[in-house]
């Protein structure tokens, strides 16, 4: 039996003309409407978009592109990850790194070494610092290091034909694994606090409102891009035979095709999209510790994808938006309540909704359709 008796999904167009509508706005908004309500219109006006809203927004785009990953590895390939939390952490850092050299001799020791290792009583700069005074460098090791991570573990994972709940466990595995190691002072990376008090990047100060709109511009159109990405991948030939994998492995094997290239790019692709939001995460929230590599982080990425819909693109990013949106909005509206609610919200979708929110949207679509 040759290869081309394998049954692929069928090929589908980029976006529908709703669906590039809808891009069309998403541009405008973030854009235009967003950087114009918080700078032109006064504070006092019920329209003004505070600094605050602008950092929460930025920070859930930050989610979004982790969640839009999750769903490439999980929902399109069947593979459930939870460690993305990880990917997510190392891009932090490498940017948290040239944010902490960008600092100088404005930290509280005034010295040319950050404050944590003056504390230390460290004399120098580790070796894996070497690189982190440079804006290029720092650009290619947010890509680099995340997937070259996501590459080593992948190849032996799948190459020795890790799957279900065994490939979850030993994500998990990884990520406190690599939880230790950065909360260890010796490690470079600023033990339990981590890195924050930027001040600067690219020489430009991080606390001014320019600063803030044009980061929340960047993650915006780098959020957009990387959907637009991800649906031309999972409509490609690559992305069917991804959908073939998920749905039987075996026959695929059977018909001719070898899964472990595939599964090991997307599994990259999905770790350096991780990265990426990482890196625009740190500036804007200003702060990066190994927090950020714990448990509940890598599992709540899966939850997003879970709540907005799995193998639909827009729904974990719908997903990321809703939950983080509650969290934000719980915690301030019913502070001692807030993690009950959040936890019957997740039990609620999970019983009721096992295809999300945009499940539930298609569902209410098709019962109008027949009423119709």
């Amino acid at each position: 039996m040759t290869s081309t008796s394998v049954s692929l999904p069928p090929k589908g167009p980029l976006l529908t003309r709703s669906g590039w509508g809808g891009i069309l706005v998403a541009l405008l908004v973030v854009c235009a409407v967003a950087p114009a309500l918080n700078l032109l219109v006064p504070e006092g006006s019920a329209f003004h978009l505070s600094d605050y809203m602008v950092g929460l927004l930025g920070k859930i785009m930050c989610y979004a592109i982790c969640a839009l990953a999750m769903d490439l590895i999980w929902g399109y390939t069947g593979i459930l990850s939870l460690g993305h939390g990880l990917f997510f952490a190392l891009g932090g850092y490498v940017m948290g790194m040239y944010l902490m050299r960008q600092i100088g001799r404005d930290g509280q020791y005034q010295s040319d070494l950050p404050d944590f290792m003056v504390f230390l009583d460290w004399k120098e700069l580790p070796w894996h610092w070497a690189l982190s005074d440079s804006f290029i460098a720092t650009l290619l090791l947010i890509v680099l290091v995340p997937g070259l991570v996501a590459f080593i573990f992948g190849y032996f994972a799948f190459r020795s034909r890790i799957k279900g709940v065994y490939f979850s466990i030993i994500t998990q595995a990884l990520t406190f694994a690599a939880l230790l190691l950065f909360f260890r002072n010796e490690t470079g990376f600023g033990g339990n606090n981590g890195f924050t008090d930027f001040k600067r990047i690219l020489g430009m100060p991080l606390a001014t409102q320019g600063m803030r709109m044009t980061l929340f511009v960047l993650t915006g159109l780098t959020l957009l891009g990387f959907f637009l990405w991800a649906r031309w991948l999972v409509n490609s030939k690559f992305g069917r035979v991804l959908q073939a994998v998920r749905d039987a492995e075996s026959r695929v094997m059977f018909c001719g095709y070898n899964p472990l290239p595939y599964k090991l790019t997307i599994w990259v692709i999905s770790a350096v999209m991780c990265g990426v939001a990482g890196a625009l995460y740190v500036p804007q929230v200003g702060i990066i510790n190994p927090g950020e590599m714990s448990t509940a982080a890598s599992i709540e990425i899966a939850v997003w994808a879970a709540v907005g819909g799995r193998a639909t693109l827009i729904g974990p990013i719908i997903g990321a938006f809703i939950v983080n949106g509650a969290k934000s909005w719980l915690t301030v509206a019913f502070p001692e309540f807030w993690l009950y609610l959040l936890g019957g919200l997740f039990i609620v979708v999970t019983l009721f909704l096992p295809q999300g929110v945009v499940g539930l949207v298609k569902k209410l679509r098709g019962s109008k359709g027949v009423q119709a």
